[in-house]
């Protein structure tokens, strides 16, 4: 995973980074939702994502 800072902009405002998955990091996210007992929810907190980003 890679990230993109905005940096600081003079405005008081701290901006956010984006973070940017390759192809197989969001495979491998998707397929941990599938193992038994782990739901999508403790997987998106293991990677700091909303649990509705999971599988888009």
């Amino acid at each position: 995973m890679s990230t993109i800072d905005s940096g600081h902009y003079g405005d008081g405002v701290a901006r956010r980074t984006k973070r940017l998955w390759t192809d197989d990091e969001k495979r491998s996210i998707c397929f941990q939702t599938t193992a038994p007992g782990v739901s999508v929810a403790q997987v998106a907190r293991r990677y700091a994502v909303n649990a509705n980003l999971i599988f888009k």
